[in-house]
This record gives structure tokens, sequence and C-alpha cells, in this order.
């Protein structure tokens, strides 16, 4: 679909304040849609509006803590109150704990489980008691390579990224069953240049960083559009990273785990000290504490990717097939010419 067919399309980006969420929110602005911002973080919520309306789109900022049912629900009605029905409902917002297992404490994991995982699990409630009825919407789960395999010092998120995984297979099966117009699909990322490395609660002696090679949030952002775009295929890989992680895991996943036991703990951290003061964004946002807009990028601009040319391929897939299949075709014919 072009931005054109696209303009004024309705849509709910949750944890739209920071990271992939601002980039997705950004993304849809320039489309001159209609954007709904959630998330806990006001600071970064005005700021990611201020976004969209310079790109021309309209925006609505919805305080709102994703991992209470009632507030989600409350923030879809009033999104449809205000801008109409919900075409496009994104799931993003999360929050984390970097430590190893025996260092994060009960109540810890059980928040990080009710924000990530409970959190989409709520956002996709409220959209399909919208969408259903009308036989019509898309919801774009936002998942991660970890959907599939788990790496040390990120065991809760890791836990509700599966759990994701294993939730949206269930409703696709579900919605295909009734053969409903609504579709779910996701998109499976790779390490992003995002501000979660510099705000979520961390116990590890270094600064926190993604497992690289490393993507900026727009690559991101690029591929969740597509995927709302294109909805009906299960799911999006992004990053050659996430493609070779998925591949190695299926094939060979108890020497992916005896790798990583050698060089996770490592490659998810910088040779620099954490800092004593780095705000957690685990019990609150970190933009209240800092009064600090934290935008779509981390601090590793200088180390990330701005494309990814497994995605261009996943994007064009039938246009590679069919180039394929002529090239067998051609090799086919001269190899019977030489042959006679």
């Amino acid at each position: 679909m072009s931005d054109t067919r696209n303009s004024g399309q309705v849509v709910v980006v949750t944890g739209a304040s920071g990271g992939i969420g601002r980039a997705v929110a950004q993304a849809f602005g320039a489309r001159k849609a209609h954007v709904a911002l959630l998330a806990r973080g006001e600071k970064g919520l005005a700021a990611a509006a201020g976004d969209i309306r310079r790109a021309g789109g309209t925006a609505l900022e919805l305080p709102t803590d994703v991992a209470d049912f009632d507030q989600v629900e409350a923030a879809a009605e009033r999104v449809e109150q205000e801008f109409g029905p919900i075409d496009i409902w994104v799931n993003v917002a999360f929050t984390s704990v970097f430590a190893r297992f025996s260092d994060i404490r009960p109540e810890e994991f059980r928040r990080v489980t009710e924000v990530s995982y409970l959190g989409f699990v709520y956002g996709t409630m409220a959209a399909l008691k919208r969408m259903k009825p009308r036989d019509e919407g898309t919801i774009v789960q936002v998942g991660s390579a970890l959907a599939y395999r788990g790496i040390p010092l990120q065991s809760a998120y890791c836990g509700a990224k599966h759990a994701i995984q294993g939730f949206h297979e269930s409703l696709r099966c579900e919605l295909l069953a009734e053969h409903s117009n609504v579709h779910v699909t996701m998109v499976q990322m790779p390490g992003v240049n995002t501000p979660q490395f510099s705000w979520v609660l961390s116990r590890l002696p270094h600064h926190a960083q993604p497992v690289p090679p490393i993507y900026q949030p727009e690559v991101a952002a690029r591929a969740v559009l597509y995927a709302a775009d294109h909805p009906r295929r299960r799911e999006y890989w992004v990053g050659g990273s996430t493609v070779g992680t998925l591949i190695a895991n299926a094939v060979a996943p108890g020497l992916l785990d005896r790798y990583l036991a050698k060089t996770g703990l490592k490659s998810q951290q910088t040779a620099q000290p954490t800092p004593p003061d780095q705000p957690a964004n685990l019990w609150e946002p970190a933009d209240g504490a800092t009064g600090h807009d934290y935008g779509a990028h981390g601090e590793f601009d200088s180390k990330s990717l701005s494309h990814s040319f497994q995605l261009w391929t996943s994007r064009h897939r039938s246009l590679l097939t069919a180039c394929g299949g002529a090239l067998a075709a051609a090799t086919l014919t001269l190899w019977r010419r030489v042959r006679s």
C-alpha cells in the first residue's frame, strides 16, 4: 500500500515514548495517520506527539500502564471517541531486568511479565473487542529473536517473548478458524539501538548493550509498517542475525546453549561500568525521574546499521522466488543444449 492510501488510518502504538515504539509512531505520523500514543512516560509522549504533528500526522497522548487492563481499555475507548475505528494496533511496550536469574527478585520478575507479556495480551483484547464486530483490523506484535532463543542475563524478557509467541500462534489459529478478516502478525527483531540499555533495571557490572550486530530503530519501524500493510504472513524476521539465530536454534539448540554460555554475558556488556545513577523504568517511567526525553535512539549510533538486506529480501521474496525460478529454468535450458 502507498502512503496516500494509508493516510488517515487510526493507529495505536504502545510503548510509544521511546525506542522502537517511538520510531514506529513517527513512521505512521509521516503517513499522515492518526496515531494514539500509549506509554507511562509523559515527557516522551509529549515529544513523540510533537514528532508526529511535525510530520503531518495527528497525535493523541494517552498516559497508560499496559500492565493494567482497565487503563488499556480506557485508552482504546478514548481513541475511538476521538479518532474513530482503530485500524492498526501495534504492541511494543516492555520492560526488563538485566541480571542473572538468581539476582532477580520475585516481584521484579512478575512486573516484567505483567508489562512485557500481559501488556500485549491486554492490548490485543482491547483491539479485538473493537475489530471483530467490524470484521476488519490488524494487530502487530513486536517480538524478538529471543521469542525463540533464550539468552543469559535476560531470563524475564526471554520468558515474556516466548509467551507472546505462543499466544500469537494460538490466537492466529482461532482467527483463521473463524475466517476472520482481522489479522495478527508478529515481527521478530534483532538487537536494536534503543534507550532501554540506559533505563532498564540492571545489576550487571558493565553497561548493557544489544547483542551485535545492532540495527537502528528505523529499520525495525519499516518492518512493522510493512507487516501492518501485509498482515497475512504469520511473522517477519528482521536482520541476518535473527535469521541465523533462529536457524541455528532449530538445527543445533544444545550447541547454541554452549556457545551463548561462553559468549552471551560479555557480548551484552560494554567496557564501561554501569553508571551508579542509571534510572530504572521497572516501576516508574525513566523520563519521569530524569525529566529527559530519551527519543527513539540509544547510545550506540556509531555501531548501528541503518539498513537490513535481509529485511529487503523478506519484503521482496516473491520477486526473488520468480527470479530464482527463471534463473533455474535458463540454467536447465543451457545445460540441455550443451548436452545435445
